[in-house]
């Protein structure tokens, strides 16, 4: 079994847009029919430029070869151009084209992925959503809003989550890290008092950012929340520099989470080794793929560290994400966006089953789904903006900094 072909569906994400602006599908076909499906998550080019990233890399590295030698493969791509080493567009790419060649396999032996990677450990994974408006809620107001914030955690409560994520402190720049304001600290702690108040012990509160602050900045930040016993501080400095966030682990007692803009086993060595975070939220449509994932987490083990896969892209990097998560025995929670409806569940032949807040595994070949390439064609991404894209202007420390939601 050889791989033939390729196709690659850029897909444009309606309104509300909960994931992204687009999403970037890929699709192996072997000579025998076969057809593995993977998704890149790169934000760094448009999407045009991914397209055509993803075609040079199969036709110099996948074109004719035999979908098993995924290691190889893997390998060739990691290595190509005298680079070899973590590359985030480069692996986003490759992370596509890995899920696919997983996707393949699985269906070739009748196995879903988590029985060809040990075998799954749980049935059912625990999820978390983040805080989304409804259809009645402006993002801009509902983003800045505590009130209304604490009141759809407590219906997501209601519906069976006990996770739920917000980003209170104001937006992330391109002069990232800075010092978060005043006002961006009182209203920080004035979310999690009201989601704390609101939730009770029903549910885990996961305090985002965007790695937008200065070590001596998070340090401040992550003692005003202190009081309210969030899981996890995500990502509370830039990721180029896990030395920092070390010493923001250090200072504080709410653990430190982190690893949605990190790629490679190589990255997430060094924040195990300085100790710079508990958990790890590899993107596998950027991180190197599936078996790069398994690995990361094997690591994490060895530190006592939890995975909690993060998602704000499409289905197929979340069926690959809850391949994965099934299989860890230090899995801790599952990034869900609201319960797998909406546009997520009309990309898929068959939804993904979310049951009273937690992920149902499948037992399918493969990833587990089917991309239904009608509603694909159907939702043509025809811009040319990046995924998410930074503000270019300075925080203000005199005024309200408003953050509406990623852009």
């Amino acid at each position: 079994m050889k791989i033939k072909d390729l196709k690659t569906f850029i897909v444009g994400n309606p309104p509300p847009g909960f994931g992204g602006r687009y999403f970037i599908f890929v699709k192996l076909i072997t000579d025998d029919g076969i057809e593995g499906i993977g998704e890149v998550y790169a934000a760094t080019f448009g999407p045009k430029v991914v397209e055509a990233m993803i075609k040079d890399v199969f036709e110099r590295h996948v074109l004719g070869r035999e979908p098993f030698r995924i290691e190889a493969i893997w390998r060739e791509v990691y290595s190509r151009g005298y680079s070899q080493r973590p590359d985030i567009s480069l692996m986003g790419v490759l992370s596509a084209i890995e899920m696919a060649l997983w996707d393949i396999i699985g269906k070739a032996s009748d196995k879903p992925v988590h029985a060809l990677m040990g075998g799954k450990v749980r049935e059912r994974l625990r999820s978390y959503t983040y805080l989304y408006p409804d259809d009645k809620q402006a993002p801009a107001d509902f983003y800045n809003n505590a009130d209304a914030s604490a009141q759809r955690a407590a219906e997501y409560v209601a519906m069976g989550f006990t996770g739920i994520k917000f980003d209170p402190a104001g937006p992330y720049t391109i002069y990232d890290p800075h010092q978060p304001s005043l006002y961006d600290l009182d209203q920080s702690e004035l979310f999690c008092k009201r989601l704390r108040e609101a939730v009770g012990n029903r549910a885990d509160l996961l305090f985002g950012t965007h790695g937008q602050f200065t070590t001596s900045g998070a340090i401040r930040l992550g003692r005003r929340i202190e009081a309210y016993d969030p899981l996890w501080y995500e990502e509370p400095t830039p990721p180029e520099m896990p030395e920092e966030m070390a010493k923001v682990a250090r200072a504080c007692k709410v653990p430190i989470a982190t690893g949605e803009r990190l790629t490679t086993k190589y990255e997430f060595a060094r924040v195990l080794e300085l100790g710079a975070a508990a958990i790890l939220q590899p993107a596998l449509g950027r991180v190197g793929g599936i078996f790069e994932a398994k690995k990361i987490a094997a690591m994490a083990e060895t530190h006592y560290a939890q995975v909690a896969p993060h998602l704000y892209a499409g289905p197929i990097e979340g069926a690959a994400n809850i391949q994965l998560a099934a299989t860890l025995p230090n899995f801790l929670i599952l990034e869900s966006i609201q319960t797998w409806g909406g546009f997520h569940a009309e990309l898929l032949k068959k939804p993904i089953q979310w049951q009273d807040g937690y992920v149902i595994v499948p037992d399918a070949p493969g990833l587990g789904v089917e991309l239904n390439e009608a509603v694909a064609l159907a939702h043509p991404y025809t811009g040319d903006r990046l995924h998410l894209e930074v503000q270019t202007t300075p925080i203000t420390y005199s005024a309200e900094n408003k953050f509406g939601g990623g852009s």
